[in-house]
């Protein structure tokens, strides 16, 4: 009783009782609309979003942030932290993903650079479920290396040309439009690339085909192509060149987005573990009375906090409008390299059963490869620490 109330009180520093109703509100959602047919879209290998996303929209979930002139609820990043908290209660982290792509990576930058007419039609229809977002910047040859991308997007009148492909595009089979990077310009440096509103229905765009991966089985994955795709010069974002520095900002809503469900979902697997350790008995006792064990989950635990601990101090330095470009890379890198350590290890703990495609340690076993390569791989975190510490 003691470790609840503690529990109670620390959560109350950050989160109010408006923060709790969010929670809860998003908590009832999972538990009845997602985790009963999680098993089902993870065999189907896709989520229908469509109808997904419209109910959420429809109960506010997908414009926390977002200015109530175009339906969003205009709240702050603590609140927008409760949400993407809750993602992580989700028994698939495909999904979690796939929703953090419509909220966090192809929306943010038509938020802050957009046109009111973008923000109108596209901003809008993603805040309200009526559109299905995708972000279009990977390409074949040009994964975490952005600057190398190869997709040409050429002026003609009151058009830009597009012309080239793009990988690993999540929600893409089913997306209504891409935020897409393509490049611009011919000369040299971080100026040659533009940021564009592309809809899924214009002529020449192309879902090459629906990607099969080792893990994230609900998320759908496409490989795009774009064959003289006339993109109106009016779903340009921002201004022509700066698509780069734009995609860039929007890395930091994307990569942060990826925390909260990881260290949320990362206490729920340590907690399924828990309770069968406590019912497994080997050699007359409850494997959870194993020191050796009892420690190994005090780590994981231990390092779960800090990570969490690290997500509020970025949240802290985002409501102070300064730059958390290090600590949101740190927190990216951490994630991933806890998280697969901790999947690995409590799979381990559950024996043969952890082995069986049927237990749930066994699919985040599979998501969890992922983490340390999509969103920018571990080692390209360590090059932007690196650059940001000044070495």
């Amino acid at each position: 009783m003691a470790s609840n109330s503690k529990v109670k009180s620390i959560n109350q520093i950050h989160f109010t009782k408006e923060h709790d109703m969010i929670r809860k509100s998003v908590a009832d959602f999972v538990k009845k609309e997602i985790n009963p047919n999680i098993d089902e879209w993870e065999e189907a290998g896709i989520t229908p979003l469509k109808e997904l996303f419209k109910k959420m929209g429809d109960l506010g979930f997908l414009g926390i942030r977002y200015d109530p002139k175009y339906g969003g609820q205009g709240l702050d990043y603590w609140y927008e932290t409760v949400f993407l908290e809750e993602l992580g209660r989700i028994r698939g982290l495909g999904l979690a993903i796939a929703i953090s792509v419509q909220t966090n990576m192809a929306t943010p930058a038509i938020d802050e650079f957009g046109s009111e007419y973008l923000k109108d039609k596209y901003l809008r229809g993603a805040i309200s479920g009526d559109l299905v977002g995708a972000i279009a910047v990977t390409e074949p040859a040009a994964g975490s290396d952005v600057s190398a991308l190869q997709s040409t997007a050429r002026r003609d009148g009151s058009c830009y040309v597009l012309n080239g492909s793009k990988m690993f595009i999540t929600n893409g089979t089913q997306a209504d439009f891409y935020t897409l990077l393509a490049r611009t310009s011919d000369e040299p440096g971080y100026h040659a690339f533009s940021l564009f509103v592309v809809p899924a229905d214009l002529p020449g765009v192309h879902v090459s085909r629906k990607l099969e991966k080792i893990g994230v089985w609900c998320s759908d994955t496409a490989e795009l192509f774009f064959d003289d795709v006339r993109i109106p010069a009016e779903n340009l974002i921002g201004q022509e060149g700066e698509g780069f520095i734009y995609q860039m900002r929007q890395f930091q809503h994307e990569r942060f987005s990826l925390l909260p469900p990881i260290y949320t979902a990362a206490r729920e697997i340590i907690d399924m573990t828990v309770d069968y350790l406590r019912e497994r008995v080997v050699f007359g006792k409850p494997l959870i009375k194993r020191q050796a064990l009892q420690h190994q989950l005090v780590d994981w635990i231990t390092e779960v906090e800090c990570l969490k601990q690290l997500s509020y101090e970025i949240v802290r330095i985002k409501m102070a409008g300064l730059d958390a470009s290090k600590e949101i890379s740190m927190g990216k890198l951490y994630a991933g390299r806890i998280f697969n350590s901790m999947v690995a290890g409590c799979l381990r703990m559950h024996g043969g059963m952890g082995f069986m495609k049927e237990m749930p340690i066994s699919r985040y076993y599979r998501d969890s490869i992922g983490l340390g390569i999509g969103g920018g791989a571990d080692e390209v975190m360590k090059d932007v620490i690196a650059k940001l510490e000044g070495f």
